[in-house]
Order: C-alpha cells, then sequence, then structure tokens
C-alpha cells in the first residue's frame, strides 16, 4: 500500500511540474521517474534550470538547457549535479530555443523546435514506453510496463563515458567543436579492430593510441569487444570478460568511484575522477600535446608549449590563425576545389611549387601511416603530390626515399630533435599568375604581327603554310587518340557527348555531382565488392537508389564502357534488378541500380533477423531460378552470371527476389578479365569445371545455384558445422546430438538415398515443411550439381521443376526423379576434405570452416560477404563479378 502511494504521490507531483512549474521547480524538489504523456520546455520552468529528472541521490540531473545563460542554443542533456559538466545530449548538434518542447509518448522520446518540427527522437522500440527513468549511474532509460529496458543513453555516448558505460566496437566518442559549441568536431576516440587498440583520430588520421602511453600494460591478445571504465581505470576487454588492454589511475583516491572518460574539444582525451563538487585529472593523453593534430592550427609549429610559424609562413588573421605564405603571390590549394576528375581549379591558375620547412621538423600522421612510395625521389615524390589535387604536402627521407603525402588535411607541424628522423617536409604552394593587365598592354606571348607585315610576302605564305601542315598534323593525332587533348589526358566535351549519343539503348545518364547529392558525398556505403563499392542514395524525386562505383574497369575508353551499360540496360526482367542508370564522367563510372530495402539473401538467411518462412524461401528459390534462366536464354545476349551466391540475390518488400550483377565481367579491365579464363566466383558455389580445361557455360551458374538451394533448405552455410540432432541412434556414420563435422551437401546426399529428406530442414521451421515439400528442392538441388556439366539441368528445366510442370531430373538422361548418384561421387572427396580441415583448425560452430588450398592461384579476396563458406580448392575467397 505505500508503495501505491508513493507512485501516486509522484505522478502528482509530476502533473503538478507540468501544469504549475512555480510550485513545483521553484523549491528544487525533482522526480527520478516520469510516465507517459509528459512535455517540457526549458521556458517552461520559473528557476529557467530546465531540469525534469534527478537521480535518486541526485548525483545527476536531466535538463533542457544550455552551457552559458546568455547562449540562445538549448539541448537536452544529462549533467552531473554537483559540477554541471554534461556527460551526454540528446540534440548536440540541433539546439533548440528556449520554448522548444521535449515529449514522451508511448513511441519513446522527442524534441521538437518552436514549429513543431521534429529535431530528435530515440530509435524505433519494441513495445510501447511506460515511464522514462535516471539512475543513480546517470543512464537515462525507458522502461516498459514489464519494466524492461527499451532505450538508454548509455548506449549512445556522445563524448564522455562514466563508470558503468561501455564504449562498443561501433562506437566512438567524438569531441565538441569548441568550448562553447557542444556539436560534433572533428576529434574522435574508438576501438580499433584491426590492431586491436584503442585510438583516436582527425578527420580520419590516427595520431595516438592507447598502447603507446606508459601507464597501458597488454594482458592478452583477445579481440577487443568494448571499453569500461572503473573504479581502478580503463579497460579493454575482449569477448570472454577478461581485460585485452587496461589503464590504472592510482594517482588520487576517490571515495565515491565515480569516474568518467572525456575526449575533450581540443583533442585530448581525459580520464577523471569526482572529488566533491569537481573532477581532478588522473590520465591525459597523448603525453605529448604537440602530438595532437590542430594544437597550432594549420601549418602552426609546435614545440615546447608554443605555436609559431615555420620559415616562410606568417600567422594570417583573416584565416582564424592559421599559418599561411608570407610570399604573397602564393597561396595554398584546398582539397575541397577537387573535381570529379581529380583535377583542382588552382592547378590552372599557376605553377605548382613546394615550401620546405626545414629539418627537425615532422607530421604527426607520419607514424601511423605507410608511405605511398619507398626508395624514390624528391622530385619523383613531389611528382606524385603534384598529380593529386587533394595532396597538400609531402614529407620525404632522405636515407630512405619514402614518400608520404598529406591529402585532404593540413594540421599542425612537429618541431623534434633533427636526430629523432630524416624526414623533410614540404608544403604545396600555387603561384598566381600577374602577366595579364588591364586589356591594353599586349601579352608577352602575342604574335609579332608588325614583324610579318615588314617580311617579304614569300616568307609570309611560307610561314602559314608550314604552320597549317603542322596544325593538320595535331588534328589528326588528336582525332587518332580519340579526342585527347595533347598533354593532358581529358577528351573535350563536344566528342564525349558524341560517343553518348551514338550509343543506342543506354539508360538515363546521370552526372557526378547529381550522384554527390543523391548519396550525401557517399556517406552510406551498403555494400562492397570485386567490381567496387555500393553506396545508398536518394533521387530529387525521393526515388531510392543504390549506387555502385565501378574500380576495376583499368583504362577502358567511355565508349566501350558505354557500349556495354547499353546491353546491360537493355535488360528487364522481374527478377533481375534493374539499372536506373549510369554515370561515364571524368575517369568515373558508376552504375545506378533501384534500391533492395532488406538487403541480400545471406543477411535474411544466415543472420539474427527475423525467420524466413518456408514459402518465402520458396519464392525466392524459384523467382532466382527465373531470373538466371532469363539470363542464359530469354534475353537478346546470353549471359553467364558466373557468381551465384546469396550475397547477390536481393530481397526487397514482402516477396521481390532479384538477381544483382549480372553483366558486369563484360566491364572487366584486361588485367581482371585474364582471370576469368582461370577462375571465377566465390567458394563454396564454385563448379567442378574451373579447375579443369572444360569450358565454361551456363551450367556453371545451374550448379552453383544447385548450393544455394541447398542452403536455402538448410538456413546455414553449406560448409558450417552442423547439428545432427535428427540422426538415429544406431548410425553408425554419426552418432549422438553434438555438433557434427559435416560437409552439408554429402549429408543431403546421403539422406536423399535414405529417403530421410525430413532431416535436412532447417530445424527452426519444425512444423512448417513436409517431408514430400524438402524431398523436392533437395532433389533439383542434387541434380544441379552434377560433377559432369552436361547432367546438370538448364535453369529453364529447374524452373519446370519447382513449378511442377516437368519431372524432377532431366528425362532424357536420367531416371524420373532421382539424381546421378555416380555423378555426385566427388561430394565424399568434398566432404572428407571438409572434415580433415575443420578438424586442424578447430573452429566453433559459427567459425568459418576452410579447406587446404590444392592448386596455386593468385585470386583476389577483397569480396565481402561470403563469410561461413568453403571450397575443396582453394582456403582463400575467389572474387567474382559483384
Amino acid at each position: 500500500m505505500g508503495s501505491l502511494f508513493t507512485s501516486f504521490t509522484a505522478h502528482l507531483l509530476l502533473l503538478s511540474c507540468a501544469l504549475l512549474p512555480q510550485l513545483t521547480h521553484s523549491g528544487g524538489f525533482y522526480v527520478n521517474s516520469i510516465p507517459t504523456n509528459f512535455t517540457a520546455s526549458h521556458f517552461q520552468f520559473i528557476d529557467h534550470s530546465g531540469v525534469f529528472l534527478a537521480s535518486q541521490n541526485g548525483t545527476f540531473k536531466a535538463s533542457i538547457t544550455n552551457q552559458k545563460p546568455e547562449d540562445k542554443s538549448f539541448y537536452l542533456v544529462v549533467l552531473h549535479s554537483p559540477s554541471g559538466v554534461f556527460i551526454w545530449s540528446a540534440n548536440r548538434n540541433s539546439p533548440i530555443s528556449n520554448s522548444g518542447k521535449v515529449h514522451l509518448s508511448d513511441n519513446g522520446l522527442t524534441i521538437v523546435d518552436d514549429a513543431g518540427k521534429l529535431i530528435w527522437s530515440t530509435t524505433p522500440l519494441s513495445s510501447p514506453v511506460s515511464s522514462l527513468h535516471l539512475q543513480e549511474s546517470g543512464n537515462l532509460v525507458l522502461f516498459d510496463h514489464f519494466n524492461n529496458s527499451l532505450w538508454e543513453s548509455f548506449d549512445h555516448p556522445t563524448d564522455t563515458i562514466v563508470t558503468g558505460q561501455r564504449l562498443r566496437v561501433n562506437q566512438s566518442l567524438i569531441s565538441a567543436a569548441n568550448e562553447t559549441d557542444i556539436s560534433e568536431g572533428d576529434y574522435r576516440f574508438k576501438i580499433n579492430t584491426v590492431i586491436n587498440d584503442a585510438v583516436m583520430e582527425w578527420n580520419g588520421l590516427t595520431y595516438w593510441q592507447l598502447s603507446m602511453d606508459g601507464k597501458a600494460n597488454r594482458n592478452s591478445n583477445l579481440p577487443g569487444t568494448h571499453m569500461e571504465i572503473t573504479s581502478t581505470g580503463l579497460y579493454l576487454l575482449g569477448a570472454n570478460g577478461s581485460s585485452s588492454m587496461f589503464v590504472v589511475q592510482v594517482k588520487l583516491q576517490n571515495s565515491s568511484g565515480l569516474r568518467m572518460v572525456k575526449l575533450e574539444q581540443g583533442g585530448s582525451l581525459s580520464i577523471k575522477s569526482s572529488m566533491s563538487n569537481s573532477w581532478e585529472i588522473e590520465f591525459t593523453g597523448p603525453v605529448d600535446s604537440c602530438r595532437i593534430p590542430y594544437i597550432c592550427k594549420k601549418i602552426g609549429l609546435c614545440g615546447s608549449r608554443t605555436c609559431s610559424c615555420p620559415p616562410g609562413f606568417h600567422s594570417d588573421p583573416k584565416m582564424d590563425g592559421d599559418c599561411t605564405p608570407t610570399d604573397s603571390s602564393l597561396t595554398l590549394p584546398s582539397s575541397s576545389s577537387c573535381n570529379a576528375s581529380g583535377n583542382g581549379t588552382e592547378m590552372n591558375n599557376g605553377l605548382v611549387s613546394y615550401m620546405k620547412l626545414g629539418n627537425g621538423k615532422d607530421y604527426f600522421a607520419n607514424d601511423y601511416i605507410k608511405p605511398v612510395k619507398v626508395g624514390v625521389s624528391l622530385s619523383a615524390c613531389e611528382s606524385l603530390c603534384s598529380q593529386n589535387c587533394s595532396c597538400l604536402g609531402i614529407f620525404h627521407g632522405n636515407s630512405s626515399g619514402s614518400c608520404y603525402l598529406l591529402e585532404n588535411y593540413l594540421g599542425s607541424i612537429i618541431s623534434i630533435s633533427t636526430t629523432q628522423n630524416d624526414r623533410i617536409g614540404y608544403i604545396k604552394a600555387i603561384g598566381v599568375s600577374n602577366s595579364i593587365g588591364d586589356g591594353n598592354d599586349q601579352k608577352s606571348t602575342n604574335f609579332p604581327i608588325v614583324g610579318l607585315i615588314l617580311l617579304p610576302p614569300s616568307v609570309v605564305v611560307f610561314i602559314f603554310v608550314f604552320m597549317g601542315i603542322i596544325w593538320l598534323r595535331i588534328r589528326k593525332k588528336w582525332s587518332r587518340n580519340g579526342g585527347k587533348k595533347l598533354g593532358h589526358g581529358r577528351s573535350s566535351s563536344s566528342s564525349t557527348e558524341l560517343e553518348i549519343i551514338l550509343i543506342p539503348g543506354l539508360p538515363m545518364r546521370f552526372d557526378y555531382e547529381e550522384l554527390v547529392t543523391a548519396t550525401d558525398n557517399f556517406t552510406t556505403q551498403i555494400g562492397t565488392g570485386g567490381f567496387g563499392t555500393v553506396f545508398k542514395g536518394t533521387l530529387p524525386d525521393n526515388t531510392e537508389v543504390a549506387v555502385k562505383k565501378i574500380t576495376c574497369i583499368g583504362n577502358q575508353g567511355k565508349k566501350e564502357f558505354c557500349t556495354e551499360i547499353a546491353i546491360i540496360g537493355k535488360i528487364h526482367h522481374v527478377n533481375l534488378v534493374t539499372l536506373k542508370g549510369f554515370c561515364a564522367q571524368e575517369g568515373q563510372r558508376f552504375l545506378v541500380y533501384e534500391y533492395m530495402n532488406r538487403g541480400s539473401l545471406d543477411r535474411s538467411l544466415f543472420g539474427n533477423g527475423a525467420l524466413l518462412e518456408w514459402r518465402e524461401r520458396l519464392e525466392i528459390a524459384l523467382g532466382t531460378a527465373r531470373g538466371l534462366a532469363y539470363l542464359h536464354s530469354g534475353c537478346e545476349h546470353k549471359i553467364i552470371h558466373c557468381d551465384v551466391k546469396p550475397e547477390n540475390i536481393l530481397l526487397h518488400g514482402q516477396s521481390q527476389v532479384k538477381i544483382s550483377d549480372f553483366g558486369l565481367s563484360k566491364l572487366l579491365s584486361p588485367e581482371e578479365s585474364g582471370l576469368f579464363t582461370t577462375m571465377r566466383g566465390t567458394r563454396g558455389y564454385l563448379a567442378p569445371e574451373w579447375l579443369t580445361s572444360s569450358a565454361i557455360s551456363d551450367k556453371t551458374d545451374v550448379y552453383s545455384y544447385g548450393m544455394v538451394l541447398l542452403e536455402i533448405v538448410r538456413g546455414k552455410k553449406n560448409c558450417s558445422l552442423q547439428t545432427q540432432s535428427h540422426r538415429s541412434e544406431d548410425d553408425h556414420s554419426h552418432r549422438g546430438n553434438n555438433s557434427c563435422q559435416v560437409y552439408f551437401p554429402l549429408f543431403a546426399l546421403e539422406m536423399h538415398q535414405e529417403r530421410r529428406y525430413s532431416d535436412l530442414a532447417d530445424p527452426r521451421l519444425e512444423g512448417q515443411v513436409t517431408n514430400d515439400e524438402v524431398e523436392k528442392l533437395v532433389r533439383v538441388a542434387l541434380c544441379c550439381v552434377h560433377e559432369e556439366p552436361m547432367l546438370r539441368p538448364t535453369m529453364s528445366s529447374v524452373v519446370g521443376m519447382l513449378e511442377g510442370v516437368l519431372p524432377i531430373g532431366e528425362p532424357r538422361v536420367l531416371p524420373i526423379g532421382e539424381p546421378r548418384v555416380d555423378s555426385l561421387k566427388f561430394l565424399r572427396f568434398y566432404g572428407r576434405r571438409f572434415t580433415e580441415a575443420s578438424t586442424i583448425e578447430g573452429h566453433n560452430e559459427e567459425n568459418e570452416l576452410t579447406l587446404e588450398p590444392r592448386v596455386d592461384i593468385v585470386i583476389d579476396s577483397s569480396t565481402s560477404g561470403s563469410h561461413h563458406s568453403c571450397s575443396y580448392i582453394s582456403s582463400q575467397q575467389i572474387s567474382g563479378p559483384r
């Protein structure tokens, strides 16, 4: 009864808070929990504190406030009550006015401006919200009616984590812009999984690693999963909970045990301990403040805690104190002026020169990046920078010939001892031409017309004839080069447009600037593969698209590229991803596809999301078969996909199934197309003929489809461990109910011979699928994976089998409904290789089990998304058309 009274009292006080704020807040009384249908603003509170929640002991408060009383920008924050320090902010990049509102509803927490426009909201929630709590740890939490946590501010750190909070692998601490602006700045602190260390970055460049500090000790080499601050130190922890690296603070005694890790706006990392109403600094990194990239602004020289400009530079008040050339005829280039072809506008306005920084100077990034070239001369290093408009300077090693490029941004310069290294820096500068007069002066390069008048007529005629011959030869050579200007390498715009206009069947053409706008400067990456990177974009009509940047076409001409795109653009089928357009501009190549909102099949089939129901799996199998059948026999130009796998089968909405990356092998560069004659595809889906002299045909796609069909039935990769819970106790091959090392295609063959098809279905589908339904798909799959290509059905026959129009199998070769077991014996060899490799590897069920290499072939292992797959051919991934 007492608890009910307490709850009722809290709700009553909260209602008073909303309706009569002067009665509730003038006395400084706050609650630590509020129910839904609550609205607050800074203007609503008479004491102008903006506080509407407090933790149980008052250590933390939730408030709508600003940093200084005179500021007109307000934020929803959680602050440390004694010190007033913000530890979290919801809308740090989108402040509101004092009358902007925070609203708590069943759907979550939202912030709107004066006009009611949504500024910020919590992520979509799994169930309706019941209340909002501020815990004593400083964690702002949304609970449902069953007291389950729906959303926590601890899962969305800003620039600070406190005791009890974790910084996970996919998260970053982002500094504030400056002392008065809490919006995101340029510094980040995160876990780098590649080097298994915690790092700080400036504009994507590493400038400090936790392991470099003397207080950091590594206990193990386990991969780090998260960081947390405790009463004893800052820990980088592994997946099993043991520490991989830690920093211990012993300088101060902290009775409360409350600590925080903060990435300061200036770029340093601080570990602070709560002492009464203030925070005491226990640790700072980096120790050498000159290692902070922008400590002395652009090109500023940092040494002995003082900032100055290098010789030849001066501090420019107009540039906020950045160092600029003393010589007014020189300007510094900006990478932001680079156009689509990688050329800068400044490069056309004057000569490039390099201003030497002198000995005893270095750059923060040089210790964390590899030189672009080693063993080159200074002039060669300068040439590399001159050809790259994003390059703003270089460092060159005298003894090693190492060439470091300073790209995109320029930070401060570090003053060091001349004995520490032999790198010497040079800053790129552009000389501004003053040769253009006021319009009345003649340029010194004007042709001497007066001289011609004084010459004899015969000489004048000879000069003009001679110049005409030279001009005709230049035009002829220019024409043979495809319209390229001598000395440049860029086609004239008229010639370029003519090439495109004369090619029929091209889809919509996009300008590079249109794609930059549509993709928000290529910020949202949704995939990557052997052909390039894919970005999500939105066209002006709000149509969502997938923009693929092609990176492997070598020096292929624009005309050849457009010819192949015209062929691909003519292919239209309900089960093939539509090519909506392309961009071929200044050396850039892009393909614009329709956007498939559910991503690739592997995510739905093998991921942790919603289970794919059996009926949907049947639709996916049939849709994929129809798409391949059209490529093989339905379109004007027969196309062999060569890389059929779940990653190239895309899903949209409830039932759309479409194949992607068909026909892209036509866009291969000569170097990559050489691989096509030896091996393409992805391990686990490669047909045996890739290793023989047999011709590659559409039956190669049929084999890959059969392997995908088996994975659709099972719901797991063919080469991951198999749990044999359905096998009989007297089975002499696989006993017990534990995970066994089973190559699933071989297991499917064995179960086919025993007519035990229900043992092959995804166990998560228990009760949804019958033995006959599984039998149909397994028989089709086994027919598709015959070792001899001629025994495999065509994809058109596969469609007929799945639709029930034709009997299973090829009647002219096989008995009706029975795959040829003698042509599937090779699966036993594959299975034996898989078992041997998995025993050696000793991985768990979720890890990838690869087989020993059988051939020595140089292959591309860059294609992502094919994890958990295997092949007896190679333990590396073979990249195919994407």
